[in-house]
């Protein structure tokens, strides 16, 4: 059995998975289905790349479990070319569901020692993801307004820099949306948000969830 096969397998295997957990949008379960989730994790935990669980990429930060990536994936709903934009890139793991699913993806990470790793895996790769090194707190305002922003931390508010490049809506077409974890570090909502209008924004709380920080810093 070659690995690609071998991997093959065990991506279909975790799509399974995450079909009886719930997650119901099959464009989202075959982008994961797609993504080798083993490049993106470390050597040691190759054999537990397709587990549903999450795993240490270094300088004490994850690599989310699959179900978390579905879930935020499958609730944020993004359509072909729609620009989402990502806070957190990590392993960038979550990114590459995000162009498996056909939107047009900008990503910023706040630590120099992971996106000097996942910039240039996600090329090799051949995602065309748009990176950026910087203060993931503060977006990126260049490329907005954005369709979508998907947040892999969490913070104890929404920054209002991000509710802000959220695109505004227009006549019959809504405003932009937003998942993202809020509350202390162990107890984290993943709560849904939706611009209304100028300085109008509307949010669910959807369930329980746990995320590294979402600090406002570079890290080099």
């Amino acid at each position: 059995m070659t690995e690609d096969w071998k991997f093959e397998r065990r991506r279909n295997r975790l799509v399974d998975d995450l079909r009886e957990k719930g997650i119901s949008d099959e464009r989202v379960l075959a982008a994961v289905g797609r993504v080798p989730r083993h490049r993106f994790v470390e050597q040691a935990f190759l054999g537990r790349a397709y587990n549903d669980e999450a795993l240490p990429i270094g300088l004490k930060q994850t690599i989310s479990q699959p179900y978390t990536v579905a879930y935020q994936t499958q609730t944020l709903a993004p359509k072909r070319d729609e620009r989402i934009l990502e806070i957190g890139t990590g392993s960038g793991y979550q990114a590459a569901v995000l162009c498996e699913m056909g939107a047009k993806v900008y990503t910023v990470e706040r630590m120099r020692g992971l996106f000097d790793k996942t910039a240039p895996l996600l090329r090799q790769l051949r995602y065309k993801a748009s990176t950026r090194f910087g203060d993931g707190m503060q977006g990126w305002e260049a490329h907005a307004p954005y369709d979508g922003i998907i947040v892999t931390a969490g913070g104890i508010e929404i920054p209002d820099t991000l509710l802000q490049q959220l695109k505004m809506p227009e006549g019959t077409t809504p405003g932009g949306r937003m998942i993202i974890p809020v509350g202390p570090r162990h107890e984290q909502i993943m709560t849904y948000v939706m611009r209304l209008g100028e300085n109008q924004f509307d949010s669910v709380e959807m369930e329980a969830c746990r995320f590294v920080p979402l600090l406002s810093r570079t890290q080099s």
